[in-house]
């Protein structure tokens, strides 16, 4: 009876730790949801514009954003073995990292047009993306190092607080689009390019606000001493976890980009129907990310004071919370996928009923690879706490590019299962994924030699 009331507990805990961080992922998803909603009402070439702009875009910050990721293993594990100097080095190079990769990759902002012509994009509104690149890009760099602030809070069990700021952006981000996309009240219509200004302007907000944050709620830290010396070891430390992380993340949103090019084949009115899927099947994802990060974060703590029963035990409890929700999404997405799918679709469209009924039959595709969707969302999360990312980063990119893309393929044209067949692929990829590194987990926790990182 103890340790069942332990188990609950330690549940609990996680789950309070999860929520403001799933809390914050919804936010992120509901402030791209305004841009594409108040970009649809100005014009269709423009809303083609911003959602090629963003793909190009998030891109590059998703891959940047795997020093952030790194960062916050490094912190949890250094902050709970009392090491608050070291748990500064890792963030400040963390920042280091962020904004070298950010300056670098700049330029590509700027010459985004041919790059898209290139992938196969209408010529059109590939320049018509780049006056909207050309912007954002700007605000790779606040973007980053506000990403960084986030994961070093967050190893630090300050979570609620990134929620807040995220709810307010999304708040001003509104009339700010307002203003600039349409030239309301004596600002100019800008358009694509006036979401673009609005985009840069919270970015730099949410940076200021969260740096301020920080600053103000920890000053034993002294976070941004001796800000401009180089630590290499600390340097080294953060690119060798970031970088595939980086990748890792890259190579998954990789594995949706294809499944939305194989879709396209199958004409616009499949397309939107898997592209509405998708988007509430990445509403639930959020909630599994968000479970996965606070695992980071506990496994973290467990491995700065190298607590190996406490690892284990946080990891039974992390898994079975993925489970639970896993079960509860599964049941909510078969039950209300017609419904949820109808609010997408105008009432008057002609293809509502079929876009619905594929829609509706995707959501049953994704219903049921919840668990592994899930699972390999947490078992990423746990070897990272563990300051594993290499090894993964390989089995994420054999799972997605080797197994998953080619199934769908195989399912949807070569045995004629159709879209259901892509979302057949997605599954087959992920759970390839999802039992990998769960073994690879296992393995290193109950391994008697030291993991080599």
């Amino acid at each position: 009876m103890e340790n069942e009331q332990t188990f609950r507990a330690s549940g609990k805990n996680l789950v309070k730790l999860a929520i403001p961080l799933i809390g914050t992922h919804l936010a992120n998803v509901a402030l791209g949801i305004t841009d594409t909603v108040m970009m649809g009402w100005y014009s269709i070439p423009a809303l083609a514009a911003l959602v090629l702009g963003n793909a190009y875009f998030f891109v590059f910050f998703l891959f940047g954003a795997g020093f952030s990721f790194a960062v916050q293993p490094l912190v949890a594990s250094t902050s709970s073995a009392g090491e608050i100097t070291l748990a500064r080095r890792y963030m400040r190079m963390g920042l280091w990292l962020s904004l070298l990769y950010a300056i670098l990759i700049l330029p590509l902002f700027f010459n985004a047009g041919p790059i898209l012509i290139f992938l196969g994009q209408a010529s059109d509104i590939s320049g018509y993306a780049e006056n909207y690149t050309r912007i954002v890009g700007f605000g790779l760099i606040p973007a980053l190092w506000a990403m960084v602030f986030r994961f070093f809070l967050s190893g630090l069990h300050l979570t609620k607080v990134t929620l807040i700021i995220t709810l307010t952006t999304v708040l001003l981000n509104i009339p700010l689009n307002y203003l600039l996309i349409f030239g309301k009240l004596g600002f100019p219509e800008l358009g694509v390019s006036g979401a673009a200004i609005s985009s840069v302007i919270v970015q730099i907000i949410t940076a200021l606000l969260i740096t301020a944050y920080a600053l103000w709620k920890l000053p034993e830290y002294k976070l941004l001493v001796r800000f401009f010396n180089f630590d290499k070891v600390a340097f080294l430390k953060v690119a060798k976890l970031g970088l595939p992380i980086g990748t890792s993340i890259v190579a998954e949103a990789g594995l949706f980009t294809a499944s939305s090019i194989m879709m396209g084949w199958f004409g616009a009115v499949t397309l939107a129907a898997h592209g509405i899927a998708l988007q509430i099947a990445s509403v639930m994802f959020m909630i599994h990310l968000g479970l996965a990060e606070a695992s980071t974060i506990r496994a973290g703590n467990a491995w700065g004071v190298k607590n190996l029963e406490y690892l284990k035990k946080g990891a039974k409890v992390a898994a079975s919370c993925s489970v639970l929700f896993s079960f509860i999404a599964m049941i909510f997405l078969i039950i209300f996928g017609d419904m949820l799918v109808s609010f997408y679709v105008d009432i008057d469209d002609p293809a509502r009923d079929q876009i619905i009924y594929i829609g509706a039959l995707l959501l049953i595709a994704a219903a049921l690879f919840q668990f592994v969707d899930g699972g390999q969302a947490m078992a990423l999360g746990l070897l990272r706490g563990i300051q594993d990312t290499t090894v993964p980063m390989l089995i994420t990119i054999l799972s997605y590019w080797l197994v998953g893309i080619p199934s769908a393929y195989f399912f949807a044209f070569i045995i004629y299962w159709g879209s259901l067949g892509i979302w057949a692929g997605l599954g087959t990829g992920l759970g390839f994924a999802a039992a990998l590194l769960g073994v690879r987990f296992i393995v290193l926790v109950n391994s008697d030699r030291k993991v080599t990182l």
